[in-house]
């Protein structure tokens, strides 16, 4: 066998653990959840939407409308009382609520246009959850059509602003108990997609590097034989473990501070360009938001921080520490997707489980709760990722005080079968 074949069974063998195919398998299985998540969705859009219709007009343009409405939706309310219609659409699975005024018909006929006022019943925040509305807003284009060709046949309008929109509406909608008037869900999703997508992103690059740079210290102070010399020397255990968390706690609060200044001038920059302020419909932080933002941040990251120091006790130098990292950027990259695209609260059972288990997701949805004051999400994120980290730490210190950092012993701890023994 040739000196190149030795070569290449060494290093093939050295990078192809179980640390490393397990989190590439994991993250197929993500992709194919995504895939037929999509293809859900497809399904979602190609399906009739689920309306609600208050007619308080009786004329012809009200009745083409409603026929409209009929033939390419599912109606589950059809009557004449605006709070009858939204209490039977939310509690049908609904998207929305058409009123047609009474003077809908009339202004139409009259040369002015028409306007629907349309109760959205929004479920969820993410980039995936605006389907439905696009549904409603092809209901009503289709029924613009109708009504502007009914203008052009049969009344001789040449009035282009009419024909080519005869009706407007007027939007209110009603998400996680709050009413904004004047507002689409379309416009709330399209604001909130930017902070889906920064937010998570922001999040996972400092939990990799962060976490990277313990792992990496590790490995080196390994390489290099200082961690064992440190431990060898008349200093406690605790005080060794005390010392590199502070340091780290330190730099991940130094990070979570960074982050929390420059996303306050991000988010006062996304408002001033803006159509609508936001604030007004109560979508923005205060200070004890900001601070709980902070909080989230920065315990996900001492957690982050624990479990890469849990981690690192297994590299053995600087190049196997590399490969150490790729369970925490799995565990930061997945929850990264999830709410990217989907909001918790329209979520599976399952998947809303996974996602809260996780300790690095919570900062990542902190903000969007905060605005709709989901408090008792957040602040219970904080205190379970606390305990998730205060186990962490826990362990570290178990692992310190014993002397598998000096043997390189790991007969016996879960762990060690997990990411496999190297000869």
């Amino acid at each position: 066998m040739s000196s190149l074949t030795n070569i290449v069974k060494k290093e093939f063998k050295e990078l192809l653990t179980k640390s490393t195919i397990i989190p590439v398998i994991l993250m197929a299985l993500l992709f194919g959840y995504m895939g037929t998540m999509i293809g859900d969705i497809e399904e979602e859009v190609m399906a009739k939407p689920l309306v609600g219709v208050v007619d308080l007009d009786d004329g012809i343009m009200s009745d083409m409308a409603c026929h409209v409405f009929s033939t390419s939706a599912v109606l589950v309310y059809n009557g004449t009382d605006v709070d009858a219609g939204l209490s039977e659409v939310k509690e049908g699975g609904g998207v929305a609520l058409i009123v047609l005024p009474a003077n809908f018909s009339s202004n139409i006929l009259d040369g002015s246009r028409g306007y629907v006022d349309v109760y959205w019943i929004m479920e969820g925040a993410g980039m995936l959850d605006s389907v439905s509305s696009a549904s409603v807003d092809a209901l009503l284009r289709s029924m613009s059509y109708e009504i502007a060709s009914y203008l052009v046949s049969e009344t001789g309008v040449a009035d282009p602003a009419l024909v080519f929109t005869p009706v407007e509406r007027l939007d209110t909608t009603i998400f996680k108990d709050k009413e904004m008037e004047g507002i689409s869900p379309d416009f709330i999703i399209s604001v909130l997609s930017a902070q889906s997508f920064t937010v998570p992103f922001i999040i996972m690059m400092i939990t990799i590097m962060a976490g990277g740079m313990v792992i990496s210290s590790m490995g080196l102070e390994k390489e290099n034989k200082t961690l064992e010399t440190l431990l060898t020397l008349p200093v406690s255990r605790r005080s060794i473990v005390s010392g590199k968390l502070v340091a780290s706690a330190l730099v991940g609060l130094v990070m979570a501070g960074i982050y929390m200044i420059g996303f306050n001038y991000y988010m006062t920059s996304l408002e001033m360009s803006a159509e609508m302020d936001l604030s007004q419909y109560g979508l923005d932080l205060g200070p004890v938001d900001y601070l709980l933002v902070g909080v989230s941040v920065f315990v996900s990251l001492l957690a982050a921080l624990s479990m890469c120091m849990v981690l690192g006790t297994y590299a053995k130098n600087y190049k196997s520490a590399q490969t150490l990292t790729m369970p925490i950027t799995l565990l930061v990259i997945i929850p990264m997707f999830i709410t990217m695209f989907k909001d918790f609260s329209t979520l599976p059972t399952a998947l809303q489980v996974l996602l809260f288990a996780i300790p690095f997701s919570h900062p990542m949805m902190a903000m969007r709760e905060l605005m709709f004051d989901n408090y008792v999400m957040v602040l219970g994120g904080i205190a379970y990722v606390t305990v998730f980290a205060l186990v962490m730490i826990a362990v570290t210190v178990w692992i310190f005080n014993t002397d598998r950092l000096l043997t390189g012993s790991t007969k016996g701890t879960g762990l060690a079968k997990f990411f496999g023994k190297r000869k």
